[in-house]
C-alpha cells in the first residue's frame, strides 16, 4: 500500500474514532432525545425519556436502533426513506458527516444533524428544535438528490422515532361529519397499525393528524408516561406504529406516501412536514398543558392575541337572506353584546346566483339582488352600531354550475375521460397549478382592497379531492396531492403577508382540517358542525388533548333544543365563543342569559383562553363532564359543570380540582344563573383553601338532568 492511501485509510480510522465517539443531545427541562454515532458511522436513537441530569450519564448509553432507516439494507420493518435512484438501485445508506446546535430567535434551540449515502450522495437533513420551557420537540427531515438525473421518492417521513416498554397502548381520534374526535385506546402488539389519511382536502373527516400513545399502562390525565404526537401538514398524512419481535416500537410520521411517490430533480431538496410531539411523565393532562402553551406561545396565528365574539346569520337565515335581513340580524349582534357579525354562505354570484349549495361556488361578485348595497353597505352598517363585519369564503372549491367551470375547467380536478363524481355538489380547484393559486388569493386580495372595513374571514372547505387528475401536473399526477397542500401555503404565506392582522377561521365542514401547519395561517378552527352541546362536550374534549380553548370555536344554536340556552351557552363558553341563532327564537329570559353570559365570557379571558384548561370529569366515565381553567397568575379559575342524564337515585362523588395554588384562599361562586334563580350549590359563596378544593372538592354534580352550572373561584 503506497505512503498515500495509507495516510487515506488512517484519516478514515481517526473519523470513524471521532464519529463513534459524537452524543447529540437534543433536550427540553423535561424531555431528552439522544443520539449516538456508532462505530459504522451510522446515527442510532440511543434514548428517548425523562430528562437526565448528569451529561456524564450520557456515555452509558447503547447506541439502540438507527435513526433513519433507510429501505433496501439489512433493516426488515418499515422504513422511513425509500429512494429510487437513477441506476434503478433501490437502497439508500446514510451515515453521519456533521451536527450542529444554535440557538433560535424565539429562545428555542435547533439542532440539525447531516446524514449523506456515500455511493449516490443522497443526503438527509435531520432538524430538531427543542422549546425547553414547554417540552415540545419539532422535527422535520430535508432530503436531497445529488446525483445528476431525478431520482424517485417512495417514502419520504419527517420523523422515526424508537421507545422501548413492556406495554404500548395507542389513543387514536376518528369519526366522521358531526361525530369527530371520537377516542378509543388499544395495546399495541407484535406488527403494524397504521393511521392515515387519503381525502386531499378535507384530509382530517374520518381522523385528524394526531395521536396519544401511553408507555407501559394505559392513559390517564395524572400519572404514567404517555407521548402526544402532531402532524403540521394540512392533507393526506400517515402514522405507522410498528413492534417488532423483540417488543421495541417504531412511530414513523409523515405525509401518507400513497399515490404520492415525488420525483426530485437534480440538486433539489424535499422538505417534510414538521412533526410535534411531546413525552410527559405526569399524564396526559400535563402533556396537554405543554402544547397549549407551545401554541400560545409558539405557533398559533395571533396566539397571544384576544378573540372576538361573533353571531353568525347561516341558522337564523341559511341561503335566504337580503340587505335587511342581514340588518336586523346585525341589531342582534347588538343586543346580544357579542362583537362582529359574521356572514356566512350564500352571497356570491349573479349568473348562477348562489341559492343553495348546488351553484355559484368560485363565482365571488356578491349577488345583485340580494346586496345591492354590496359587502360596502354591509361593512358601513357594522360599523355604524359599533360591531365588526366577518365574511364566508369557501376559495378552493367550484361548483359545476358556475362561470368559473364554464371558463376555466382546465383550473379544475377533474378526469378528462370519466364521469365527474361531486361531493356536496362541487369539485376541488387546482392548487398545484400557480394560476389557480393567483386566484384565490385574489379573492381575499379583492375584497379586502374594496372593502378593507372586513375584519374577519370564515375560509370553509367541503370536498376532499375527487377524480383524481391535474390538467396542469400532466405526467407528474403522483404530485398532485403534496403540490396542492403546498400551493394551499403558498396562498395563505400570501395572504398572511400582506394582510397581517387579519383574523381567519380554519373551517371545513367541521374539523375536516385541525393540524397545527394551518393553525400557523388561522387563529382558530371549527371543531363540528355539530353543535348539539352533548355531543361538543366529547368533541371539545377530545381536541383539548391538543388545542387551547382559544384556538376551538364554539357556537350556540339550536341543535338540541331539548337542552336550555343556559346548556348550551355554558357549554360554548369552554372555548372561542360565537351564537348562530335568532333571538326571535328565544324567550326573554333567555336572551337575558345570553347578555350576561357574553359579560361574564368576555371578563373571565385571561383564565379561559389564557389560562390552564384542566380536564376534571370525563364525559366518557359516566353522566358528567367537568372542566376547569385557571389563570396563569392562579388567582382565578372558572369551572364548568354538567349534568347529562345521571341515574335516577345516583350518588355523586365530589369533584376534585386541580391546578390552584393549595396555600391560597378561593371564594366559590356559581354565575350564568337564569334570570331569577338563585344557585343551590351547597359551596356557593363559601371560602375554601386550594388544598382543600384540589384533595376533598365540593358538591358540585347533581342527579338532575341536563343541568349545568359554572362556577368562578377567586382569590382572596
Amino acid at each position: 500500500m503506497n505512503l498515500r492511501n495509507l495516510f487515506v485509510a488512517a484519516l478514515c480510522i481517526v473519523a470513524s474514532l471521532v464519529n463513534a465517539a459524537e452524543i447529540i443531545r437534543i433536550s427540553t427541562h423535561e424531555t431528552d432525545l439522544v443520539f449516538r454515532v456508532g462505530n459504522d458511522g451510522r446515527l442510532y436513537q440511543a434514548y428517548l425519556g425523562k430528562h437526565l441530569k448528569f451529561e456524564s450519564d450520557l456515555q452509558h448509553l447503547p447506541n439502540g436502533k438507527e435513526a433513519y432507516l433507510t429501505h433496501g439494507m439489512e433493516d426488515y420493518f418499515e422504513p422511513a426513506l425509500d429512494v429510487r435512484h437513477v441506476d434503478g438501485n433501490a437502497s439508500t445508506l446514510l451515515k453521519y458527516v456533521s451536527h450542529t446546535s444554535n440557538k433560535t430567535l424565539d429562545g428555542a434551540t435547533e439542532t440539525i444533524i447531516t446524514l449523506r449515502d456515500p455511493v449516490y450522495q443522497t443526503t438527509a437533513v435531520m432538524h430538531f428544535v427543542a422549546y425547553p420551557e414547554v417540552n415540545i420537540i419539532k422535527t422535520y427531515t430535508e432530503i436531497t438528490n445529488a446525483e445528476k438525473k431525478p431520482v424517485k421518492l417512495a417514502k419520504y417521513a419527517s420523523s422515526l422515532l424508537h421507545l422501548d416498554a413492556k406495554k404500548y397502548y395507542l389513543t387514536e381520534f376518528s369519526g366522521n361529519w358531526a361525530k369527530e374526535a371520537k377516542m378509543s385506546s388499544t395495546p399495541l402488539n407484535f406488527g403494524k397499525k397504521v393511521l392515515d389519511t387519503k381525502l386531499g382536502t378535507r384530509a382530517n373527516l374520518f381522523t385528524p393528524p394526531m395521536f396519544i400513545l401511553s408507555l407501559d399502562q394505559e392513559p390517564t390525565e395524572d400519572e404514567g408516561q404517555v407521548l402526544l404526537g402532531q402532524l403540521g401538514w394540512t392533507g393526506n398524512f400517515r402514522f405507522t406504529f410498528e413492534v417488532d419481535e423483540d417488543g421495541r416500537l417504531r412511530i414513523i410520521s409523515g405525509i401518507n406516501p400513497y399515490f404520492s411517490e415525488y420525483e426530485l430533480g437534480a440538486g433539489e431538496t424535499f422538505t417534510t412536514p414538521e412533526f410535534f410531539f411531546t413525552l410527559s411523565q405526569q399524564g396526559t393532562q400535563h402533556a396537554s398543558l405543554c402544547f397549549h402553551d407551545w401554541a400560545r406561545q409558539y405557533q398559533l396565528r395571533d396566539g397571544d392575541k384576544d378573540r372576538m365574539t361573533l353571531l353568525n346569520n347561516w341558522e337564523a337565515t341559511y341561503f335566504d337572506f337580503n340587505e335587511e335581513k342581514l340588518c336586523n340580524l346585525m341589531d342582534d349582534a347588538v343586543k346580544l353584546g357579542v362583537d362582529m357579525f359574521l356572514l356566512d354562505d350564500g352571497w356570491f354570484g349573479n349568473k348562477y346566483p348562489r341559492s343553495s349549495d348546488n351553484a355559484g361556488l368560485g363565482d365571488w361578485e356578491e349577488t345583485k339582488d340580494k346586496l345591492p348595497g354590496k359587502v360596502t353597505k354591509l361593512v358601513d352598517e357594522a360599523t355604524k352600531r359599533g360591531i365588526k363585519f366577518g365574511i364566508w369564503i369557501e376559495p378552493e372549491m367550484v361548483n359545476p354550475k358556475s362561470e368559473l367551470y364554464e371558463k376555466h375547467k382546465d383550473w379544475v380536478i377533474t378526469l378528462p375521460n370519466r364521469d365527474e363524481y361531486y361531493f356536496r355538489n362541487q369539485l376541488v380547484l387546482d392548487l398545484s397549478n400557480p394560476k389557480v393559486q393567483d386566484f384565490v388569493f385574489g379573492i381575499v386580495d379583492r375584497l379586502m382592497t374594496d372593502y378593507p372595513g372586513i375584519a374577519y374571514f370564515k375560509w370553509d372547505c367541503n370536498s376532499p379531492i375527487t377524480n383524481i387528475y391535474s390538467p396542469y401536473l400532466k405526467d407528474k399526477q403522483q404530485h398532485l396531492y403534496v403540490d396542492y397542500v403546498r400551493g394551499l401555503y403558498s396562498v395563505l404565506e400570501r395572504v398572511k403577508a400582506k394582510y397581517p392582522n387579519l383574523p381567519m377561521m380554519m373551517c371545513s365542514g367541521g374539523s375536516g382540517r385541525i393540524d397545527y401547519k394551518g393553525l400557523s395561517y388561522f387563529t382558530e378552527f371549527w371543531a363540528s358542525d355539530n353543535t348539539d352541546p352533548l355531543e361538543r362536550l366529547f368533541i371539545q374534549y377530545g381536541y383539548s388533548f391538543f388545542y387551547p380553548a382559544k384556538a376551538t370555536c364554539a357556537h350556540v344554536t339550536t341543535w338540541n333544543s331539548t337542552t336550555s340556552v343556559k346548556f348550551r351557552t355554558d357549554v360554548a363558553m369552554m372555548g372561542k365563543m360565537g351564537f348562530d341563532i335568532k333571538l326571535s327564537d328565544m324567550s326573554a329570559d333567555d336572551l337575558t342569559y345570553a347578555q350576561g353570559a357574553i359579560k361574564n365570557w368576555k371578563r373571565l379571558r385571561p383564565a379561559i383562553l389564557e389560562g390552564d384548561m384542566y380536564r376534571l370529569f370525563s364525559p366518557y366515565d359516566g353522566a358528567h363532564a367537568s372542566t376547569g381553567f385557571v389563570s396563569k397568575d392562579k388567582s382565578q379559575a372558572v369551572v364548568f359543570v354538567f349534568d347529562t342524564y345521571p341515574r335516577y337515585g345516583e350518588t355523586t362523588r365530589n369533584l376534585v380540582l386541580k391546578g390552584l395554588n393549595e396555600d391560597a384562599r378561593y371564594r366559590v361562586k356559581e354565575i350564568n344563573l337564569e334570570p331569577n334563580k338563585q344557585s343551590r350549590l351547597r359551596c356557593n359563596n363559601k371560602v375554601y383553601s386550594g388544598q382543600y378544593l384540589m384533595t376533598v372538592g365540593i358538591q358540585a354534580f347533581s342527579a338532575n338532568k341536563l343541568t349545568s352550572h359554572v362556577l368562578e373561584l377567586t382569590k382572596e
